[in-house]
């Protein structure tokens, strides 16, 4: 017999796809190391001065990024140097560029002072602002107050640990 959940909080958060992603991004630092990879900063010097962030904590950043495939580490060398490296976006870590604007996004309505956001994105192609859509796969717009429904997924777990008899 199979149970499908009346509610969310019958499933056990620990799979939970939010909780996973956060225990990846969601530490101090994690998005603006992002952010600059986004924005073409790559090198770790660069990285550090443009973030004001302390070296070791850069170094435990983005070894979590490389580790978690987000991130690649390749070496160069400038002439007379010795060897360093630069990091780069793998397609996860692009994958990660909707959130990233929508958190921005959040920031410029919510956040921002009286001048307005401190920067606008635009797609380079067309020149129009870029934005983040809540949308079902019909094509339904969203907005952030509209009824969703949550149903369990195939690697959803039940917060009881017998089974449930009729």
């Amino acid at each position: 017999m199979q149970v499908m959940a009346t509610h969310p909080r019958e499933l056990d958060s620990t799979v939970c796809s939010i909780a996973r992603t956060m225990e990846l991004i969601g530490q101090p630092w994690t998005m603006l190391v992002l952010r600059d990879l986004f924005n073409g900063v790559r090198r770790f010097d660069e990285l550090a001065e443009h973030l004001g962030i302390a070296r070791n904590v850069l170094t435990r950043r983005l070894a979590t990024l490389v580790d978690a495939g987000l991130v690649t580490r390749r070496s160069y060398r400038e002439p007379g140097q010795r060897a360093r490296h630069e990091y780069r976006l793998t397609q996860a870590g692009h994958a990660l560029r909707p959130v990233l604007i929508a958190v921005m996004a959040y920031g410029d309505e919510h956040l921002a002072g009286p001048e307005g956001p401190p920067v606008q994105l635009e797609h380079a192609d067309c020149g129009a602002p870029v934005t983040v859509r809540l949308e079902c796969a019909e094509g339904h717009r969203l907005d952030p107050t509209a009824r969703l429904r949550v149903r369990p997924g195939p690697g959803a777990r039940f917060r009881w640990s017998e089974p449930v008899s009729d």
